[in-house]
């Protein structure tokens, strides 16, 4: 019995035995006979021929995975993701010299054989015999080709990537079968180019072009020739001499495929001397690969592109058809990212919110009226390392993003827009006490809602009666208890949904008055775009981020589109324009207003101030921020955020400016049309005092019976509905 080498495998014995009996295999599926059942050897061959006519006839040739390429609204380039970092090219953007080199020392008689070479066989096995080993192989490029193509279809799964490399007389009848029928269907030279675009090359780089941009900086039709002699030689064994850390190794590989050109007078000997006395000087381009190289905060925007695309039925039936999709790449996406808008976006949070703070902050921009996505980003960059993350704050769960967060009284504004469009005055006028039990019973959707719970408003003084306009500058409380329970739930519930908002978990709103508050999670934006139905007349546009995509040929691919639709008359989102401008003119949200021009927006800080917004928009942008600990954790009392100490923290004083730089940046140059309003006077002559707001900074608070329980998010217990977040005071 022949022995094993230390450490296990074959002996060389058993390898020549092994690689005799798949050489005689080959030369019996030539000549179309079984081989005689002599032994072990023989009988396994023998099975395997007799399955030979079982094989279907034409190869599966799954399209190659190549890089895809995010581009802006602009065409500037985002960033470029891949499974394999891959472009395919066609025979006449390769160097003559690589396709000569390749064929050189991996089949020399390629052009002269067929599908299998018989004389290459008796050569191997009579080298192999002398050697006791393995140390010639026979197989074509085109077996070889198909061997890749069997890689390439097993993707990144170890399984099948196994079971497509195991050394099986079974798969090598597969092999010789379908490189049969691949030399009458496709032809040498198309053979070749597919090997060359297929065939790994090390340093994550597939195919000769990629392999030509890692190595030397350039295009695959540019090689010299000492650089194409290296890269063919890299082929055998990417690793052993992968030139970048095994220098010697690679030249020594190199000269050998240039001695070998020479032999075969594909190059004069003096040639191949010439080249082999230069040394190699690689110009390495390193992978650039995924959402985390992108520029300016883009990578989050990037990655819910990619979202997008698997979660998108526009983009195949089945997640697993689009992940495949996405995993095969070759596709050019243009974007509605607007490069302006995302350099300010980021700017301004990264002033105002450092990424090693306590909490973190994230913003997004939308463009009323076309529901494209102008810029997002977040305080914590792209990444893995610490105070980095790829939960992208901005967005919905399903989309990549987190639980979401409440946005307190962010949600007024679409409380105001079902009052009104119900008939309710904006010059109602509710008693608005300091403190009150929440009215009751309150019509729901389906039924009533009998709970025990009260609500107050942030300062003592804040004592009505108000009116809507009055109530939403100063973010009181107690007057949006009363309008929804006045109105009842169920028209805010229809409201938000006409305006796109879904709480950040994609479950369903919970009908309580609560939810005038916002005390649901919900995520940047979604708020950016609820707003944008104010500054577009009232329609709503649900958010895009891709505006074109085409495939490797340059086919246009379908694309998810916008949807519009009207969620309350103009003149109700005129009312709510006016509504909002005195918030940012005379109320809580002063310091986000934009100089120059006109914008309106709302405040929002939650019960134990877990999280902080401000939502606004102009009429041609809408964008929301959040401030807070994404793990509702951290209460924003005696904290230090983006260098500014805070007793406590406001929607007004952190989420605000940044809010207002962002936005002023992104619209710097861009025009200032007016925002249409209704004209609405204070019925009490008063004017609006916005010096009472909740959103404006006080002293550091004493905890008081009804500030929350404590609990992650605030929390008041609504019966009926366990482990709500920030419950009666979730507003101001």
């Amino acid at each position: 019995m022949a022995k094993k080498r230390a450490g296990g495998g074959r002996s060389k014995t058993q390898q020549a035995a092994k690689f005799l009996g798949v050489s005689v295999l080959a030369g019996a599926v030539l000549a179309g006979i079984a081989l005689p059942a002599a032994g072990a050897l023989g009988l396994a061959a023998k099975t395997s021929v007799e399955g030979f006519d079982d094989i279907p006839a034409n190869l599966r040739t799954p399209p190659l995975s190549q890089r895809t390429t995010i581009l802006d609204s602009g065409g500037g380039e985002i960033a470029s993701v891949y499974s394999r970092d891959r472009t395919v090219v066609p025979l006449k953007d390769m160097s003559r010299y690589v396709q000569q080199a390749i064929v050189a020392i991996e089949d020399a008689r390629f052009y002269s054989h067929g599908a299998i070479d018989v004389k290459g066989i008796l050569r191997a096995v009579n080298q192999n015999a002398q050697s006791g080993g393995v140390s010639q192989g026979a197989s074509t490029l085109t077996q070889q080709y198909v061997k890749n193509v069997f890689i390439e279809e097993a993707g990144d799964d170890p399984d099948k990537v196994a079971q497509a490399t195991q050394q099986t007389l079974g798969r090598k009848v597969k092999e010789l079968k379908y490189a049969i029928k691949l030399e009458d269907k496709l032809g040498k030279r198309k053979i070749l180019q597919n090997y060359l675009n297929i065939t790994f090359f090390g340093e994550q780089a597939y195919g000769v072009e990629s392999a030509a941009q890692r190595y030397f900086s350039k295009h695959a039709k540019d090689l010299t020739l000492e650089e194409s002699a290296l890269l063919a030689g890299i082929v055998q064994s990417p690793t052993r001499y992968d030139p970048v850390n095994h220098p010697q190794a690679a030249t020594a590989r190199r000269n050998t495929v240039l001695r070998r050109m020479a032999d075969l007078k594909n190059i004069t000997r003096a040639e191949a001397d010439a080249a082999a006395a230069r040394p190699i000087k690689l110009k390495i381009s390193r992978p650039q690969n995924g959402c985390i190289t992108a520029t300016d905060g883009a990578g989050f925007f990037c990655d819910y592109v990619r979202e997008v695309l698997l979660n998108d039925k526009t983009f195949g039936a089945t997640r697993e058809i689009r992940s495949q999709r996405w995993m095969q790449g070759g596709l050019t996406i243009r974007t509605t990212l607007d490069r302006q808008s995302q350099k300010a976006i980021q700017a301004s949070l990264s002033k105002h919110v450092y990424e090693d703070d306590p909490v973190a902050a994230a913003g997004a921009v939308v463009e009323p009226g076309t529901g494209k996505i102008l810029g997002m980003g977040q305080s914590r960059p792209y990444g893995f390392g610490t105070n980095q993350t790829q939960i992208n704050l901005s967005v919905n769960r399903k989309m990549g993003g987190g639980a979401g967060y409440q946005p307190g009284s962010t949600f007024k504004p679409i409380i105001a827009a079902a009052a009104l469009e119900q008939g309710i005055s904006p010059y109602q006028q509710y008693s608005s006490p300091f403190k009150m039990a929440y009215p009751r019973p309150v019509q729901t959707c389906t039924n009533e809602w009998n709970g025990t719970d009260t609500v107050q408003n942030e300062d003592p003084k804040e004592v009505g009666p108000y009116a809507m306009k009055e109530a939403t500058a100063k973010s009181v409380n107690t007057y949006y208890v009363q309008l929804i329970s006045d109105m009842g739930v169920c028209p805010a519930v229809t409201m938000a949904k006409k305006m796109g908002i879904q709480p950040a978990d994609g479950k369903s709103l919970k009908q309580v008055p609560s939810m005038a508050l916002g005390i649901q999670e919900m995520s940047p934006l979604t708020m950016a775009a609820a707003y944008a139905t104010f500054a577009n007349e009232g329609t709503y546009c649900s958010p895009v981020a891709i505006e074109s995509i085409t495939d490797a040929q340059g086919k246009a691919l379908n694309v998810p589109r916008t949807s519009c639709h009207s969620a309350m008359s103009k003149k109700t989102a005129d009312t709510v324009n006016a509504l909002l401008k005195g918030v940012v003119e005379d109320g809580t949200g002063k310091q986000a207003g934009l100089k120059g021009r006109d914008s309106a927006g709302k405040t929002g800080t939650t019960d134990s101030r877990y999280a902080a917004w401000f939502v606004g928009y102009t009429p041609n942008a809408a964008g929301a921020v959040w401030v807070g600990d994404p793990r509702h954790q951290r209460q924003m009392y005696d904290i230090t955020i983006g260098g500014v100490a805070h007793d406590k923290v406001y929607g007004a004083d952190t989420p605000g400016p940044i809010w207002r730089d962002m936005m002023a940046g992104a619209l710097d140059g861009r025009p200032a049309p007016a925002l249409p309003t209704v004209p609405l006077d204070d019925p009490k002559g008063n004017g609006d005092d916005g010096n009472k707001g909740k959103d404006k900074p006080q002293q550091k608070p004493k905890p008081q019976p009804g500030d929350g329980d404590n609990k992650p998010g605030g929390g008041w217990h609504i019966p009926g509905f366990p482990d709500i977040l920030g419950g009666g005071n979730g507003g101001w």
